[in-house]
């Protein structure tokens, strides 16, 4: 069993948004996002795979499509396939994000 201690990988660095990865298979990706004050995701999209933000710490800006929403740890974001998406830390203190990302089932 792969178990890992999330609290134990936060890592922040003062010059961009941190990405600590827990777990990559060839199905899905799992990692956290650790963003200082004023750090941020530039918006972006994936054709083929859909992403899951949960705010663990903190609250963050998220854009999802052209929706745009202040969200605080205990709540997730889903952003499908395509859809542009980002996250900017706009409240003066730390943001920890876990973030799943997996391709769209094939039919």
């Amino acid at each position: 069993m792969n178990i890992v201690a999330f609290e134990k990988m936060k890592t922040f660095s003062s010059e961009k948004m941190k990405k600590i990865n827990l777990f990559n298979t060839d199905r899905m990706f799992c990692d956290l996002y650790c963003f200082e004050p004023d750090q941020f995701q530039k918006v972006h999209a994936h054709e083929g795979e859909d992403k899951v933000y949960t705010v663990l710490e903190g609250e963050g800006y998220f854009q999802v499509g052209e929706e745009v929403e202040t969200v605080q740890a205990g709540a997730s974001i889903l952003a499908p396939a395509g859809f542009p998406h980002g996250v900017t830390n706009n409240s003066g203190k730390q943001l920890v994000v876990l973030v799943f990302m997996a391709p769209k089932p094939q039919h």
